[in-house]
């Protein structure tokens, strides 16, 4: 096209703009005129839109031939066709109306024989990508992809368009219905299409993970046709590794599903990952070769972590990966690290990890930020009870040298660490007020929102609080924040110092005041509010903070001039009742996730894929995608993961495990009263009903499991019942399985829980209404205690069995197993003990037990019953000592004291619980009182 190359020259020989600018609206005067006149031949038209994507390239607006771009697709000829296709990605977008008469050239293109049509078509799509074309053209690609007699790069293209189109609108992609013939394509003998495919399975496996759990022997297969018996083309070998690209996919979508069960995929996947160990001692022979070889080596040791982290490749990866952090590379330190934080986070030992502990350290202080963030998350996610002090003490250290891109996150890990693993509250209120002097511009709402919240729950840290907060405000570079800190604990505590040198009650609103004039109008008015609650617990210096409210009665800001004004009318009422109301001590906040976590687990972009593990202890990594998705298919398959697995004596005595048809008969009809995931029992009763029907004989069973144990919770002729459980907090898991221990089938089986006032129940799943002969079936149950039941839940299980049967026992779910044990010293024990007082907080009982007394004994009743015993706390030997708090959702938590006084002369025992409720006090003492006898 010589006018367009003529036309370019032009441009570029311009020399200034404005030159520029002239022959631009020249030519565009002139093509307006040639399109007006019509009976353009089409190279003329393809010439004109050429010379407009040049000037749309330049950065010129062109808002006009736009349809003769349209009209360009629909040419028979590849070259006009191109340009019309370029014309329409280039200036056109997905909102514009132009869009719907392109749709029908596109679907004519995509119907099309020619595989070139076929490749400009699925371009488009990508390029422009709209909900209206995704819409109406996805089954087209999708048809394009799976297709026998498409051509390999036309299925690449396919695959990648449909990607495109599943990141912009993943609503509009049917991928559950398209699965298996997607899946089906790993197994493409051209490794080009089955890369592609794999990078679009990798993004509908995170949304959709169920559906395409067929796509794991499918992609260990082809990682051991690669990796094992070398069976690929040399076409697709990069530096002697074969097409590293797939091998990289294959291992990370791997790492989105729970680890196979299938023994053959399994050893399949050993050899793989063992076999990649190896190669990687190879020396490599150029950059681009050990470039290739780590970042295999690198995905190969996340996916060992994810499917065991004790297991021998995760071993010898820890010695390689220990060499890697002191490598001399950038980015082999970066990953080297990054995949090193992956395994504390899952791992539960972290000994081998903690040996490199000063060179992690020292990667704080890397030339590369990047490698600094990396060692910063490794710190974090390796933090546990043992290195916590060392690890925030040298952080708080790097901290004031620390790049300002860093220091944010820095504060909210260091937080975040000191609160989770703080063995002593003093120490975590130190290390919090010192990060916010060193670098309060860093510190957000959150970090002082939370210290607030703890030294509010935990009456031994309000003096020392207040004395602390008050050194540190008078520091001369004292931050806002700390302001704020200490305006709240003074207000709340001051007067518990207040007899202490250096912070009487003038020299505390001094202290505050001397900084007032300087802070924002927010911390003013919070620090207002400070002084009238001076006024309450300190009357002799009424007289200077009124001078305060009355200067601030006139100033312009309206939240300043309306609490000045309000707290100016309360202060000088002629009676202090409204005073003292509204001055009332702050109530304990309700325990709930802190808002550092949520604040450091921001969602990253849509477009990107999910990570397969979080940053931090394990704990964090419960939620992972895989964890879920293993968790979900537990429930479904009638089993759960590590709840149920080693139930002792939990085995069916007639024959061995459950059937093959029993475990697919797990997904039948519901079973109990209510649907699924919702409550079994109504949130508030007068009573259970069934407590008269229980089972003749339950009691024997019941007091086997009451001390925390699992096991058989019944057992008959024809059925027993195994249960085990775990608890934190105020949530627990129970999982029970229903065997059937007779040669005929069970049918019309049904399982109810009633549940107390105050316990919700939520079952997982629906249950199998029957239970083949000599097999079992599982359930499992989410309990959440929201108040303090005062009653075990109740089952019933019905089956017919010639007749209608029906089973009703009590759950072993008791108040204890909602306590956490706790430590405390001897002072603090007997302090709280004077506190909490005599009755009716105080529940005490003097009873003989029914055999001789047994020290060990007694230890285990109380350990069983989930109470943390104090050593040394009590000056006579023989005596037990233990504290535990109860957890509840709606009422928070409540402490409790226990002191266990044997007599073995006489085999007497007197038990004296002592909590901040006296309904937990009392059924606390029956519960122990019962397990004692």
């Amino acid at each position: 096209m010589r006018g367009l190359t003529v036309f370019i020259a032009d441009i570029r020989n311009c020399r200034v703009r404005e030159l520029e600018e002239k022959r631009i609206n020249k030519e565009m005067a002139n093509i307006r005129t040639k399109f007006k006149e019509g009976s353009l031949s089409g190279y003329d038209k393809k010439k004109y839109v050429c010379k407009l994507l040049y000037m749309y390239i330049l950065g010129w607006d062109v808002d006009f031939g736009h349809m003769e771009a349209v009209n360009l697709i629909s040419s028979s000829k590849y070259s006009e066709k191109q340009i019309g296709y370029l014309g329409v990605t280039l200036l056109m977008h997905e909102n514009s109306d132009l869009v719907r008469l392109v749709v029908n050239s596109i679907r004519k293109d995509l119907d099309d024989n020619n595989e070139i049509h076929n490749c400009l078509a699925l371009h488009a799509i990508a390029n422009i990508g709209g909900r209206e074309m995704a819409e109406a053209l996805a089954g087209d690609v999708h048809r394009l992809l799976v297709s026998p007699n498409s051509k390999s790069f036309v299925k690449k293209k396919a695959a990648l368009t449909m990607l495109r189109l599943f990141r912009k609108h993943p609503d509009v992609i049917p991928a559950p219905d398209w699965a298996e013939r997607i899946t089906n394509i790993i197994d493409d003998y051209d490794l080009g299409v089955c890369l592609s495919v794999t990078s679009l399975i990798t993004a509908l496996a995170q949304q959709y993970p169920e559906a395409f759990m067929m796509a794991i022997p499918k992609a260990i297969t082809r990682l051991h046709k690669v990796i094992v018996e070398r069976d690929f083309s040399a076409d697709y070998v990069y530096y002697k590794i074969p097409i590293p690209w797939l091998q990289i996919k294959l291992l990370r979508l791997l790492q989105y599903f729970p680890p196979t069960e299938d023994p053959n995929m399994s050893e399949m996947l050993h050899n793989v990952l063992q076999t990649i160990i190896n190669n990687s001692q190879e020396t490599p022979r150029n950059v681009q070769h050990n470039n290739a070889q780590n970042a295999i080596l690198f995905e190969a040791i996340n996916l060992a972590i994810h499917l065991d982290c004790e297991s021998d490749i995760v071993r010898q990866a820890t010695n390689i990966l220990a060499r890697f952090i002191l490598s001399r590379e950038t980015n082999v330190r970066y990953l080297g690290l990054e995949t090193m934080a992956h395994l504390a986070a899952v791992t539960d030992e972290l000994d081998e990890i903690k040996k490199h502990e000063e060179t992690i350290i020292l990667s704080l202080r890397d030339k590369d930020i990047s490698v600094r963030r990396r060692g910063l998350d490794l710190l974090y996610s390796m933090c546990d009870v043992t290195n916590v002090k060392t690890i925030v003490s040298e952080l708080i250290r790097y901290l004031h040298i620390a790049d300002y891109a860093l220091r944010e996150e820095m504060v909210l890990k260091i937080a975040i660490m000191t609160e989770k693993y703080a063995t002593e509250y003093s120490w975590y209120v130190d290390v919090i007020l010192q990060l916010i002097s060193s670098a309060g511009d860093h510190v957000g709402e959150e970090v002082w929102y939370r210290v607030v919240q703890i030294v509010t729950n935990h009456e031994s840290l309000q003096e020392y609080s207040a004395k602390m907060v008050l050194h540190y405000m008078r520091s001369p570079h004292c931050h806002e924040n700390m302001l704020k800190v200490g305006g709240y604990i003074l207000g709340e505590y001051g007067h518990l110092i207040a007899n202490l040198p250096g912070a009487s009650p003038i020299e505390q609103f001094n202290t505050l005041h001397a900084r007032f004039g300087l802070c924002s109008l927010a911390t003013r008015a919070l620090l207002l509010s400070t002084y009238i609650k001076f006024v309450n617990l300190f009357p002799e210096i009424k007289g200077a903070i009124l001078a305060v409210f009355n200067q601030y009665r006139h100033v312009l800001d309206a939240e300043l001039q309306q609490r000045a004004c309000e707290y100016m009318a309360i202060a000088t009422m002629p009676t202090d009742d409204l005073l003292q109301t509204v001055c009332e001590e702050m109530p304990q906040f309700t325990e709930r996730e802190s808002a550092l976590l949520s604040r450091l687990n921001e969602k990253t972009n849509q477009t990107e894929d999910k990570r397969t593990w979080n940053i931090g202890g394990k704990d964090s990594n419960e939620k992972t995608p895989a964890n879920l998705l293993a968790a979900k298919e537990n429930k479904e398959n009638g089993s759960v993961d590590d709840l149920v697995a080693g139930v002792n004596g939990a085995t069916i005595s007639a024959t061995g495990g459950a059937t093959e048809e029993a475990a697919q008969g797990t997904n039948g009809a519901a079973a109990t009263a209510s649907s699924a995931a919702t409550p079994a029992a109504p949130a508030a009763k007068a009573g259970l009903t069934w407590k008269d029907q229980l089972a003749p004989g339950h009691e024997v069973w019941y007091n086997r499991l009451r001390d925390g144990s699992d096991g058989v919770l019944y057992e008959d002729s024809i059925l027993q019942i195994g249960i085990k459980s775990e608890y934190h907090g105020h949530l627990g898991r129970v999982a029970m399985y229903f065997g059937n221990k007779t040669h005929s089938q069970l049918n019309s089986f049904a399982v109810t829980v009633e549940a107390p006032e105050g316990l919700v129940v939520v079952n997982s799943h629906t249950l199998a209404t029957s239970i083949g002969p000599s097999t079992q079936i599982q359930q499992l149950y989410s309990l959440e205690c929201q108040q303090i039941p005062t009653e075990v839940p109740l089952i019933r299980i019905s089956y017919q069995a010639g007749s209608m049967q029906s089973i009703y026992l009590k759950l072993p779910v008791t108040l204890t197993r909602f306590l956490e044990p706790i430590q405390l010293s001897s002072a603090d024990f007997f302090a709280r003990w004077k506190q909490i007082g005599g009755a009716p907080r105080e529940a005490q009982s003097i009873f003989k037990s029914t055999e001789k007394i047994n020290l060990e004994r007694a230890r285990a009743v109380l350990v069983n019953n989930r109470l943390g015993i104090c050593e040394n706390v009590d000056p006579k030997p023989g005596n037990f000592v233990a504290t535990a708090v109860f957890n509840t959702s709606l009422n928070g938590k409540v402490g409790c004291l226990l002191r266990l006084e044997p007599n073995r002369d006489t085999d007497m025992y007197r038990l004296t619980i002592r909590t901040t409720s006296d309904v937990v006090s009392k059924h606390l003492k029956e519960i122990l009182h019962t397990a004692l006898l």
